[in-house]
């Protein structure tokens, strides 16, 4: 479901970034596909001196689909970045890519804390995080960090995951998976 950044994977990437529906709401935007292959071989380069981690969302075939990235890594934290093309939204990829990149980010390379920056008007992404049942909204309790990111007027909505949340709901769903399947036995 995930793989490392290729810069081999920038065409097809570059045509579903393109999609009015997904363009406005990514965080490095290219308007040509030399821009794009520019920004994402800047993205590999970042990801190798640690500023970030970035990971290829393919569909089972293993064509590309979207990315998601964890960027600003400071203090085991960081700001997640994700999109998906239009013809994949609503299909069942966003919730297993989240899952892998949190396993990873979590549990092999140290980040303790994710944030999820998403645009007020971005009610796709919005739904997307509160369905996830180890998000909380932080508008409040990072109140310092929601200034940050609202220094005039309120742009954005704040999201945390944090991994001891994300872990208790990971050992919660697994013990419930392997009771279900003990009583199946």
């Amino acid at each position: 479901m995930l793989k490392k950044r290729d810069l081999q994977d920038c065409h097809a990437l570059f045509e579903l970034i393109t999609h009015p529906d997904v363009f406005p709401f990514v965080r490095h935007k290219a308007d040509t596909y030399d821009e794009f292959l520019f920004i994402s071989k800047q993205t590999i380069e970042a990801e190798e001196r640690g500023e970030l981690i970035s990971r290829t969302i393919v569909d089972e075939w293993g064509a590309p689909i979207g990315t998601i990235n964890l960027y600003d890594l400071e203090n085991n934290a960081g700001f997640l970045g994700t999109w998906l093309g239009k013809p994949y939204h609503g299909k069942g990829y966003n919730s297993p890519a989240k899952e892998e990149f949190f396993q990873e980010v979590f549990y092999e390379l140290g980040i303790e804390t994710i944030f999820m920056r998403i645009r007020k008007v971005n009610i796709r992404s919005i739904k997307a995080a509160e369905k996830l049942p180890y998000v909380v909204k932080a508008n409040e309790t990072r109140q310092s960090l929601f200034m940050q990111l609202n220094p005039v007027k309120e742009v954005y909505d704040l999201y945390e995951i944090s991994k001891d949340q994300y872990t208790l709901h990971y050992m919660r769903t697994n013990s419930a998976e392997q009771s279900d399947s003990e009583l199946l036995a």
